[in-house]
């Protein structure tokens, strides 16, 4: 019986890893989405610089903030 908690312990750390790998992607779309566009807005808007690099450093923030939670979560619930 202690053998089959164990697997199942350890089942439930590869499950976690695995989706937290497939969560990330969501963040990565985010990020590339974000600066793809605002270098195309300051193609477009030369003189908007400060508030296009501005919008995109908040952006990219709030998507890292997500992936980091997502990471913590896995150490905080663990056998969630």
């Amino acid at each position: 019986m202690s053998a089959t908690l164990e697997l199942a312990a350890g089942l439930t750390g590869n499950v976690a890893s695995i989706g937290y790998g497939l969560a990330a992607i969501g963040p990565g779309v985010g990020v590339g989405i974000i600066f793809g566009n605002g270098t195309q807005a300051l193609a477009r808007q030369p003189e908007a610089a400060g508030l296009i690099r501005t919008n995109q450093i908040m952006g990219f923030a709030f998507c890292e903030a997500l992936a980091l939670i997502g990471i913590v979560m896995g150490y905080a619930y663990p056998s969630a």
